[in-house]
């Protein structure tokens, strides 16, 4: 009888040294998935760098036009000397604004040459201390007069921007960036395109400022995050 519960005893034993080392197997090996997981999250997130040199400027700026036509794009916008200069020079149709050092956030702009009159006033505007107000109110004033060339109707704005100021440097992409697209038409309406003058959803079409010489199209894709 004593065999017998002996036998018991030392098969309990057995099962349970078992039973413990699969559990402590299991935890070893979710330690493993979670170190990985988190190690391939820190390396990603290593590649990530501040936007602090004139190159990367550059780079991140010309992420806002169209990817063919980036190689012969003009580049303007401040220096991180703080200094608003020629960053690159382009032979194309295409002027990009770079994005400011100095402001948080991230935003460039890619817009059609024969817009660079209209962008220019703003600039020229704005450093004399005008509000967005008087801006617009100058500018409206300007383009009805015929003194302020508006370009031809149709021509593109292409805007990237975001709230963050990092980069990644194989790419150019700017982290959480994204874009929103203008098709200027002066002095169109809701009649005279047929497009509402409220945004229905996003990646939907609606007319903005319409009546003014600020009319324009507007387009916001949806986030990557949403697609």
């Amino acid at each position: 009888m004593n065999q017998i519960i002996t036998a018991f005893v030392l098969t309990g034993i057995l099962i349970s040294c078992n039973s413990s080392n699969k559990t402590k197997n299991s935890t070893e090996e979710s330690y493993a998935t979670e170190n990985v997981t988190q190690t391939a999250s820190n390396e990603l997130e290593n590649h990530v760098v501040a936007i602090d040199t004139d190159a990367a400027l550059i780079a991140t700026a010309l992420m806002a036009a169209p990817k063919e036509s980036r190689a012969g794009c003009k580049v303007i916008g401040y220096n991180m000397a703080g200094e608003f200069v020629t960053l690159k020079e382009g032979d194309n149709e295409f002027i990009v604004l770079a994005d400011d050092p100095k402001k948080s956030g991230f935003s460039a702009a890619c817009y059609h040459k024969d817009l660079e009159p209209f962008m220019a006033r703003g600039r020229e505007l704005r450093a004399m201390g005008k509000s967005a107000d008087e801006i617009f109110d100058i500018r409206e004033a300007e383009a009805k007069s015929g003194k302020l060339d508006m370009g031809k109707p149709g021509s593109t704005l292409h805007i990237y921007y975001g709230p963050d100021d990092l980069y990644d440097p194989q790419t150019s992409e700017v982290q959480g960036a994204q874009y929103r697209y203008v098709v200027y038409l002066p002095f169109a309406t809701a009649a005279s395109t047929g497009l509402p003058e409220q945004p229905v959803r996003a990646n939907h079409p609606w007319i903005m400022n319409p009546g003014t010489h600020k009319a324009h199209i507007m387009i916001s894709p949806l986030s990557e995050e949403r697609k």
